[in-house]
């Protein structure tokens, strides 16, 4: 009995700081992230590599929503601080020190490349162009046309993701480690 008790134990040694420190159980709620990610789907995210390096554009993650920190939402990063981003003829257009004049983001991902979003958006301040300070992301669900994002309530702070995705757990018929980002052309 008390051998059965120490690997307990042990067990509960190694699993609880991985769980609350490294990694985090995260289900998909709504269709936001359609095609790529479906309702109900349970997926594990890596809290950790954020500590050692900043996220990335295509990145697919855990976030708080800034204006409900209860609430916690999968999104896709598409512009990284510093960056400019126009939403012009359903394309999402980056400005950046490699593409001053502006470069359409190919979004291979999207089942749709023709359309990203329904109509020019009149982005915060009422600008067309946005600028990203430092720290602040600009995110989008892969459903554009059915997702609340950047788009609706601003950038996203850096202090509100969790962590990337990591793997898809469940259903075991669509389990998959996500271990790259997508190739941008630009």
């Amino acid at each position: 009995m008390w051998d059965f008790l120490k690997i307990v134990l042990v067990a509960l040694v190694i699993i609880i700081p991985i769980r609350y420190f490294v990694f985090q159980p995260f289900i998909v709620s709504g269709s936001s992230m359609v095609p790529n990610f479906q309702d109900g789907e349970y997926l594990i995210i890596d809290e950790l590599s954020y500590n050692f390096g900043d996220p990335k554009r295509g990145d697919v993650i855990v976030m708080r929503y800034p204006k409900d920190e209860n609430q916690f939402f999968i999104k896709r990063i598409i512009v990284l601080p510093g960056e400019k981003l126009q939403l012009q003829n359903g394309k999402v257009i980056i400005y950046n020190d490699e593409h001053p004049d502006g470069v359409a983001l190919d979004e291979k991902y999207l089942p749709n490349q023709s359309m990203t979003y329904e109509q020019d958006t009149v982005l915060l301040g009422g600008s067309k162009i946005l600028t990203l300070g430092a720290g602040e992301y600009f995110v989008m669900g892969d459903n554009r046309l059915a997702s609340s994002d950047s788009r609706d309530w601003g950038v996203l702070p850096e202090k509100d993701i969790i962590g990337k995705v990591f793997v898809r757990a469940l259903p075991l018929t669509e389990f998959k480690f996500f271990t790259s980002r997508p190739a941008y052309n630009f």
